[in-house]
C-alpha cells in the first residue's frame, strides 16, 4: 500500500490527539467523556477543519465502518489537493447514526467534503493492522470497532518499547506538530 506524505504526517498528529484525549492527569481513561464534549462542540470545531483536521477527525472515533477497503487504500495514496469526490467514497463507508448527524453538519460547511475525506482516511489507517502499513511510517494504534456500541475505551497501545528510535522519533514529530499548531493559534514557540 502506498500512503501519501499528507496522510502519513497527519496520522502521527491524529495519534497524538488521541493520546492527549485518552487519559487525564491522574491516569484515568477519559476518552469517552472527552470525545462526547468534542462532539457537542462541533459548531466551534468547524473552523479548525482545514488548519488542524486531525483535531476534529477524532469526533468520528468508532463512528465509521469501511465496506470497500480497496477504495480507501487508493484514497491514502492521494495528496490533499487530489482527493476524489466525497460521494465516490461515501458509498463504501457506513456511519453510525450519531456519526451521520455530525457528517450532515460538516457537509454544510465550506470544505466539509474535503474534511470528511481526510477524517475517513485517518480512521481507516487507524484500523489497519500493523503489517498492512509496514514500511509506511508508524504503527496503527487505534482500531475502530466494527460494532456500534460507541465504547471509546478500546484504545490499543502497542508501543511498549519506549526506548526505541522509532518511538522517540514519533514523540518528536508529535511535539513538533503540537508546537506548530500552537504557534498557528498565536502562541509563542517554546525552545
Amino acid at each position: 500500500m502506498n500512503i501519501s506524505p499528507f496522510f502519513r504526517n497527519l496520522r502521527s498528529a491524529y495519534r497524538a490527539e488521541m493520546d492527549d484525549l485518552t487519559f487525564d492527569s491522574e491516569g484515568r481513561d477519559v476518552l469517552r467523556q472527552r470525545l462526547a464534549e468534542k462532539r457537542r462542540e462541533i459548531g466551534f470545531l468547524l473552523q479548525m477543519m482545514e488548519l488542524s483536521p486531525e483535531m476534529v477527525a477524532v469526533v468520528f472515533h468508532q463512528g465509521l465502518r469501511f465496506t470497500e477497503p480497496a477504495v480507501m487504500d487508493h484514497l491514502l495514496s492521494h495528496e490533499s489537493d487530489e482527493f476524489p469526490e466525497w460521494a465516490s467514497l461515501s458509498g463504501g463507508i457506513e456511519l453510525t447514526p450519531w456519526a451521520h448527524e455530525l457528517a450532515q453538519i460538516i457537509l454544510k460547511a465550506p470544505g466539509g467534503e474535503w474534511f470528511l475525506t481526510v477524517a475517513a482516511g485517518l480512521h481507516y489507517m487507524a484500523g489497519k493492522p500493523d503489517a498492512a502499513l509496514a514500511g509506511q511510517g508508524d504503527d496503527a494504534r487505534y482500531e475502530d470497532s466494527d460494532n456500534n456500541d460507541n465504547d471509546d475505551t478500546d484504545v490499543q497501545d502497542d508501543f511498549n518499547d519506549h526506548e526505541s528510535d522509532e518511538v522517540r522519533g514519533d514523540a518528536r514529530d508529535r511535539e513538533e506538530a503540537g508546537a506548530s499548531w500552537l504557534e498557528g493559534q498565536g502562541f509563542d514557540r517554546k525552545d
